[in-house]
């Protein structure tokens, strides 16, 4: 094994490990992040990696369908997996007398999962219930994230619904499952996190024991996803019979969090000066307008701050009666060049930052969690350390930085999503 750091080995095979013990006695979290999601489907396979997820529970070399589940449930312990733009991830908590069979039961799949017609048909009648679950039978369902993509972005790998629509998904075949597994499910492009008060002797040892055994294979080509920004102002309305409230998302553009991390964080601070409630924000200056808003959440990234590559995304969403989606982008657009001009006031700046800092620490002291954002941080950023560094980064947030931070916003043409009831019919 070659040595990274004191928590970091990679496996010859290419497996990328970090063991972290800043958890509690007795308990073991564990994850595996592979570099593939929504991002990573070809044109004509929309929803295959969120698909895929679920076909990684239908059983491999030693294991039942479903039985990863009931074995950790009979060790006191719970699994789970998401797919995200640029990651799936498989995260297990477990008292700490089950880290073994965590690692061999994610070892197994790692290295031969099973892929049958009947799982295959199976899992594609769940994952379409949870399509209409949350999405086609509920008011503003996936909103904004399956919808504004395709407003603010033109490739394929940018833009189309992570979901993926029915068609595509029916396509799917037994011999797709095992090409997109060969393609991209490889102990190179893997990065297995383990959160426990271990030994790093321990911890390597049976790391080895379980993974060092799968075989290394070539990963397949990171899709290209630099996109040019769009000349003009994009805008998308919907119509939802299911709601009789209007709901309109703006996206922007964010630095790269790689190359200007302490822009990407002003963003992130700018986003929570704006977001909710908070005294100076967009929802205090809708009502100083006589705008009927009934909420305005800001956020950096479709899910999180920090949880994807570049191109990422600021998103300001607003609940409203109806207003046109244009003058709301103008009402933001004044707002954000307020800002630009003057900066923040400096008590609103650390108050902001404080309540930013105070969350991503509490989120973070959570073992499983720290497990989760451990593995996500190495594989998207390389560095599994920088989710310790990001309170500091946002500390160094100054109100030039804000200020700054809102000029590049003020600089674009918003993409404008805008859902909304059926026009009513006011003839006599």
């Amino acid at each position: 094994m070659t040595d990274l750091s004191p928590s970091e080995f990679v496996l010859p095979n290419g497996l990328r490990v970090v063991h972290d013990r800043h958890g509690p006695k007795g308990l073991a979290c564990v994850s595996v992040h592979y570099g593939v999601g929504f991002r990573s489907e070809p044109e004509g396979r929309s929803g295959f990696a969120h698909l895929f997820e679920h076909l990684m529970f239908q059983g491999s070399a030693s294991i039942a369908p479903s039985q990863h589940f009931s074995v950790l449930q009979g060790s006191g312990g719970t699994a789970n997996a998401s797919t995200r733009q640029d990651y799936t991830e498989y995260y297990q908590s477990a008292p700490e007398s089950a880290l073994e069979r965590i690692l061999f039961l994610e070892s197994d799949r790692m290295a031969a999962p099973k892929f049958t017609e009947q799982n295959l048909g199976t899992q594609l009648s769940v994952v379409k219930e949870e399509v209409r679950r949350n999405v086609l039978d509920r008011p503003f369902g996936g909103f904004p994230w399956t919808e504004l993509p395709g407003v603010m972005y033109r490739k394929f790998s940018n833009s189309h619904n992570g979901y993926g629509i029915f068609e595509d998904l029916e396509r799917a075949t037994v011999e797709d499952c095992a090409a997109f597994f060969d393609a991209y499910y490889t102990p190179s492009n893997a990065v297995l996190t383990v959160v426990a008060d271990l030994p790093e002797e321990h911890v390597s040892r049976l790391v080895a024991r379980y993974f060092g055994a799968v075989p290394a294979r070539n990963t397949a080509a990171a899709p290209e996803l630099p996109e040019p920004p769009p000349g003009s102002a994009r805008l998308r309305r919907v119509v939802d019979g299911r709601t009789a409230v209007h709901a309109t998302a703006l996206g922007f553009r964010l630095p790269s969090f790689r190359t200007d991390p302490l822009g990407y964080a002003a963003h992130v601070v700018l986003a929570g000066l704006l977001t909710g409630d908070a005294p100076g924000g967009l929802a205090e200056a809708a009502r100083g307008h006589r705008l009927d808003v009934t909420s305005v959440k800001v956020q950096c990234g479709f899910f999180a701050p920090f949880d994807a590559l570049d191109p990422d995304s600021l998103v300001v969403t607003v609940h409203h009666d109806g207003q046109d989606p244009r003058w709301l982008a103008a009402f933001v657009h004044r707002e954000l060049a307020s800002l630009a001009a003057d900066g923040p006031h400096p008590d609103r700046l650390v108050r902001a930052v404080r309540l930013l800092r105070l969350g991503w620490a509490r989120r973070h002291a959570e073992p499983l969690q720290r497990a989760r954002a451990l593995g996500a941080f190495a594989l998207l950023h390389g560095r599994p350390d920088l989710v310790a560094e990001v309170p500091a980064l946002l500390a160094q947030v100054d109100p030039a930085e804000v200020a700054t931070a809102a000029g590049r916003l003020v600089a674009q043409d918003p993409a404008a999503l805008t859902i909304g009831p059926p026009p009513q019919d006011h003839a006599a």
